[in-house]
């Protein structure tokens, strides 16, 4: 198939070696073709069926001029019909019609359509981030971890996502719908350091916190809600979780307390709570009003 230099179809017009747009090429292999573009600024390479075109387009458009149409339905059938003749016609200087040609010449040289319908993909260059994921979409698909930094392709389909990383598909996923910002992740593609816990979930963490407290829970929450990806919170959460063993239920409920009163939510401050014992102070009560002989106070005025 002969192109134009369209930037939708080439995305670098050579005199040589054009590169076409890699979705458009994948179109055209699925139908086993191939484009090659028209050499630049050389209009004798463009097939005559763009003066095939626009003599189908006057021809129609000059027959329907004077009509009005309340529909695309119905404007649609106009053209049908108005195609259909003009595929009958005989040609001047061809003493024939353009049907009997088609039969005649290409009917034959017609190749069969695959078994499987074209699908439509969409290529991306991405970034790995520091957490082995790339973004497609507002959504974190997982990559092998020692890509990290490394740039990626990414072919989206409506129901798949691939990466390739030079030429080679390393990792493989279905297109998520569950929402944006939500990472979608193979264990396969994790630090071996990561892959303990990968058995956590958000209800597990949840029901485990609240077995400790109420405050224990709270923060567990707080923790899992203000990270990007929640994920991210699993091991701040789990670690919390684990200093039962350490310091009993009670102690670590207070210090989670604590971390909810002076307002922080890390793992880092629930453990120097712990350390410092200051679970154990009594929390200082609300402030009393300030007695002061330079105070006047509200009985100075009545």
């Amino acid at each position: 198939m002969v192109s134009d230099n369209l930037k939708a179809g080439v995305t670098r017009a050579c005199f040589h070696e054009p590169a076409v747009n890699r979705t458009y090429g994948e179109m055209a292999t699925h139908y086993g073709t191939a484009i090659v573009p028209a050499r630049p600024y050389k209009p004798r390479d463009k097939a005559k069926v763009e003066v095939g075109v626009q003599v189908v387009q006057r021809w129609i458009l000059a027959r329907l001029r004077h009509r009005q149409f309340f529909s695309l339905a119905e404007l649609n059938a106009a053209i049908a019909e108005l195609v259909e003749q003009l595929n009958d016609r005989t040609m001047r200087g061809w003493d024939t019609t353009r049907r009997a040609l088609f039969e005649r010449f290409d009917r034959s040289a017609l190749l069969a359509l695959p078994p499987v319908a074209y699908e439509y993909a969409d290529w991306q260059r991405r970034r790995v981030g520091l957490d082995y994921h790339v973004e497609i979409d507002k959504h974190f698909y997982s990559v092998p971890h020692h890509l990290l930094r490394q740039e990626v392709e990414a072919r989206i389909t409506a129901g798949t996502v691939e990466i390739f990383h030079h030429g080679k598909r390393v990792a493989s996923h279905v297109r998520s719908t569950a929402g944006r910002q939500r990472p979608s992740t193979t264990v396969e593609h994790m630090p071996s350091s990561h892959r303990r816990y990968r058995d956590w979930t958000h209800d597990r963490i949840r029901r485990e916190a609240a077995a400790i407290g109420d405050d224990t829970a709270t923060l567990a929450e707080l923790i899992l809600r203000s990270r990007p990806h929640p994920e991210q919170g699993f091991r701040a959460c789990i670690g919390i979780l684990g200093l039962v063993g350490r310091y009993g239920t009670e102690r670590v409920d207070a210090a989670c307390a604590r971390a909810l009163a002076l307002g922080t939510r890390s793992y880092t401050s629930v453990t120097t709570i712990l350390k410092n014992r200051q679970d154990q102070v009594a929390s200082p009560a609300e402030a009393p009003s300030l007695l002061h002989e330079n105070i006047r106070g509200p009985g100075y005025y009545h």
